[in-house]
């Protein structure tokens, strides 16, 4: 590893390595994914979305699979899909979805980034995630496109959803992505910001609830050592967020 790729990992992953037990925590009795909004069609509109950027396949892992929302979207255009996460009070409510639309085809595994790959019986056409690259570190992102990349069936892909995007996350955060941005508003939300990282700093906790931003160009760079080329695209339903779509060149 070179000396510019160890200063990324420390610059967006140092402060991370050391709170894996606050995210433990902070999921362990969380029942819902997360999403902009919880309405059914929201959800249906944002597993479209991500639907194309899979564009196909037969079989699909989706890692931080959370509560379940996407996955049971996913399922009609799928033969087998298995998803996984590490909380187990939302897979508990991934289970009731899944029997409740009756998706057969859908398995669950209790894992995290370093246990899932010693608990999977086959390799997939896609393996995904999706608003979790932002809990690992470079290093961590490093060791899940390796490992996945030996799961990956031939002519299949990896895509990274909804990554935070650096250069427009703090923006969005100050709020000069809102329709009523006014110069007041902003300089009372970057009062507020920078409050919260303060406490964050002395309280030893992470000082954003979404954690670390990660540069396309880093995510390229990991992607490129093991062969693959990277395709990003915008968010539709997050203007923070990107999305990676890696594939074998």
């Amino acid at each position: 590893m070179d000396g510019e790729y160890e200063n990324m990992s420390g610059r967006y992953g140092k402060n991370l390595s050391k709170q894996k037990d606050f995210w433990v925590e902070f999921f362990a009795n969380r029942r819902d994914g997360g999403h902009r909004s919880s309405a059914e069609e929201f959800i249906s509109k944002e597993a479209k979305e991500k639907l194309f950027h899979l564009d196909g396949g037969e079989t699909l892992l989706d890692f931080g699979c959370g509560a379940g929302e996407l996955l049971v979207h996913y399922a009609p255009k799928y033969e087998k899909m298995v998803g996984v996460d590490f909380s187990a009070s939302m897979l508990d409510e991934a289970s009731k979805k899944i029997s409740e639309r009756k998706c057969g085809n859908i398995s669950l595994i209790l894992a995290d980034d370093k246990t899932v790959w010693d608990k999977l019986e086959s390799s997939f056409d896609r393996i995904t995630a999706a608003g979790v690259i932002q809990y690992l570190t470079l290093q961590e992102i490093d060791s899940f496109i390796f490992n996945a990349s030996n799961y990956l069936n031939k002519g299949g892909k990896i895509v990274l959803f909804d990554i935070l995007d650096p250069r427009l996350y703090p923006l969005w955060k100050i709020g000069l992505f809102s329709q009523d941005a006014d110069f007041g508003k902003i300089l009372c939300k970057i009062g507020f910001e920078f409050r919260i990282i303060i406490s964050a700093a002395l309280n030893n906790r992470p000082r954003d609830i979404l954690e670390f931003a990660h540069n396309p160009d880093s995510i390229r760079k990991i992607a490129n050592k093991y062969g693959f080329e990277t395709t990003f695209v915008q968010s539709m339903y997050y203007e923070y967020k990107y999305h990676a779509i890696i594939s074998r060149t």
